[in-house]
């Protein structure tokens, strides 16, 4: 039975009175590409989880991870119930995944890379797996991968497939998003683990990778890590549909501290907005040792988004 434990106070501070959370707000190992969801008034937390040594020059990703929270404060650490080795067909390290339920399922959609076989010739692939609960367990759905590199020919590097999030519209309608150097989109069939229909691809402004999609009132964002300036920070453009056109707004987040790259996750809960992201901050943290963050979001009154401003000190207790 995987152990889960409450992270403790020790990272809380208390200004006039009332608790906050410091970023980051996982600390006992490092994280990246947040991907929250809310389910039964709980906040859901999946993770890329960093495992390269201090001294690495590339990513050592072996696993997923979840975390829960009912506070935005404390965090409960699910443990890894998904790696590449839950793909038979998968090889690599556990790239950016989201999750997402629907009709009383958890479809986790993960970004690893295909074995060269009668399938694929290789390169990054994107697979889903299902579970009952949001914590897991976790199986294969297909028991081959959903997208693999032949399937998209607008890049030529072997690694555009990556970094997958799903979107159901108000109409049942879901869409899977993913993408480095362009960003691909596709229907998705009620079964969650088809397309249903053709792969487009566009660039918006400055785009690299790490799309996310919701909506909000009548309007549909697409959030994405950007190349504006070097490393990476965080745009966005609005749409009236989530298949576009898409209008281009621009930065809602600048660089992050002692890491190459961000990736946003964005959810409301209780009311108020909030924005994960990671940094390289925690001693011996950096771009292959990362960390997640929250901060709040605002909106402006028509719609557009606030700039984010980057704390030390995160967000108040929801409770």
């Amino acid at each position: 039975m995987k152990q889960i434990f409450r992270l403790t106070f020790l990272f809380c501070v208390v200004v006039l009175g009332k608790s906050y959370g410091q970023n980051p707000i996982i600390r006992e190992v490092f994280t990246a590409d947040p991907a929250p969801i809310v389910y039964n008034d709980t906040v859901f937390l999946y993770t890329s989880h960093d495992t390269a040594s201090v001294d690495a020059t590339n990513y050592q990703m072996k696993d997923w991870l979840v975390f829960s929270s009912t506070d935005m404060v404390n965090w409960t650490n699910h443990g890894a119930p998904l790696s590449p080795k839950s793909f038979s067909w998968a090889t690599g390290d556990a790239y950016a995944a989201h999750c997402i339920e629907r009709d009383g399922k958890f479809y986790w959609y993960v970004s690893t890379f295909h074995k060269k076989d009668e399938n694929s010739g290789g390169g990054a692939a994107i697979g889903v797996a299902v579970a009952d609960s949001p914590t897991g367990p976790f199986k294969d759905a297909l028991g081959k991968a959903l997208i693999v590199n032949e399937m998209t020919t607008d890049n030529e590097h072997g690694w555009d497939d990556i970094d997958p999030a799903v979107f159901i519209d108000d109409d049942g309608q879901a869409y899977l998003y993913w993408g480095n150097g362009s960003c691909k989109w596709a229907k998705l069939k009620d079964n969650m683990v088809e397309l249903d229909g053709p792969i487009h691809h566009f660039k918006p402004k400055h785009f690299i990778e790490g799309p996310w999609v919701y909506k909000r009132k009548d309007l549909y964002y697409l959030v994405y890590a950007s190349a504006g300036t070097q490393p990476e920070m965080i745009e966005y453009c609005t749409a009236s549909s989530p298949e576009g056109p898409w209008t281009y707004h621009g930065i809602i987040m600048d660089n992050v501290p002692n890491s190459f790259t961000v990736h946003p996750g964005i959810v409301n809960y209780k009311g108020k907005d909030y924005f994960f992201y990671h940094n390289g901050v925690l001693p011996s943290g950096g771009s292959y040792r990362r960390s997640i963050c929250v901060d709040y979001m605002h909106y402006n009154p028509d719609g557009t988004i606030r700039k984010v401003t980057q704390t030390k000190e995160g967000v108040l207790s929801a409770e």
